[in-house]
């Protein structure tokens, strides 16, 4: 824990093998960056089998991850979305069930959920849709409490073309505020953020919608973009990166984010974790990220939680 309040700096792992063989070694190199917690990304590690754990996979993920001093988030199945039809709903309960037993197992403290996403309909199928979300989200943070995890419903973006609505730093605020559970809050991705509401027309925005999301944010996703729709066709990922289009996810600076805006004006909940998400093209600036996300979080705001009497 950092004297501000904060649990400090972490960064996402990327798996190498399919049998998680090697994974030790990748959190022995990130170890070594000095970060204080690690993310896994259990989404892409073929420990949950059509709803049900594969015991042997997952034994394989506890044996890199034991005995190491850092804390752990897991990042679930992106694909679990409690804004989808209601008869599929059950069925995204089902993996998102086993997936925080797997995120329990190997101690980790938050379990990442993607906030839903729904095509484009009118206002009274869409406000339906809220309502399942916020019913389900309730379920999964009874869930989580059994396994003393944090559910933090991450915010996103839903591309350009107009298809699909993502909803608003204020609107997951809000919508979080109606659950009013004490295990769900939320994981502020600024660069998904920016992007929804560059779409939207209203990046001016901002920073007050930040300030509207981050007392429910225990878990941040800090990488750096230009909040820029990816509207274009491009040849490779580094025309992308020269044009400043999509959810890059570059190190932290070499964007535009206003990230010492950010910390200074908004205020976190206690043991709040600034989690790095760094594509592997750039890992070789992954200390550089590392140390300039080390300040951010030195300098964050955090409001202590109410201690018992």
């Amino acid at each position: 824990m950092l004297p501000n309040g904060a649990t400090g700096t972490g960064i996402s792992a990327h798996k190498r093998a399919n049998d998680l063989s090697d994974f030790a070694d990748e959190l022995d190199m990130i170890e070594a960056l000095g970060v204080e917690a690690i993310e896994l990304p259990t989404y892409d590690m073929d420990i949950v089998i059509g709803g049900k754990i594969r015991q042997p996979q997952l034994d394989a993920l506890r044996r890199a991850c034991s005995g190491r001093n850092v804390v752990y988030s897991a990042h679930g199945a992106l694909a679990i979305n409690f804004m989808d039809e209601p008869w599929r709903l059950p069925r995204h309960m089902e993996v998102l069930k086993a997936s925080l037993e797997v995120a329990a197992e190997v101690g980790a403290e938050h379990y990442v959920i993607h906030s839903g996403l729904m095509p484009q309909q009118q206002g009274d199928a869409v406000e339906a849709a809220y309502d399942r979300q916020r019913e389900w989200l309730s379920r999964g943070g009874d869930l989580a409490a059994e396994h003393g995890l944090y559910l933090c419903v991450e915010t996103l973006f839903a591309g350009y073309n107009g298809r699909e609505l993502a909803m608003s730093p204020s609107r997951l605020a809000s919508e979080l505020d109606k659950i009013a559970h004490p295990r769900v809050g939320a994981t502020f991705d600024f660069s998904h953020s920016l992007i929804k509401l560059d779409y939207d027309g209203r990046r001016e925005d901002f920073i007050e919608e930040a300030k509207a999301l981050a007392p429910w944010s225990r878990h941040l996703h800090i990488h750096d973009s230009f909040g820029r729709q990816d509207d274009i066709w491009m040849y490779v990922e580094s025309e992308r990166v020269a044009y400043g289009h999509g959810d890059l996810h570059l190190p932290v600076g070499w964007g535009d984010m206003q990230w010492e805006k950010i910390v200074a004006e908004c205020e976190f909940p206690e043991g709040v974790l600034f989690n790095i998400e760094l594509d592997k093209r750039y890992w070789y600036a992954a200390q550089e990220t590392v140390d300039a996300t080390r300040r951010l979080a030195g300098m964050a705001r955090v409001k202590a939680a109410p201690r018992a009497a």
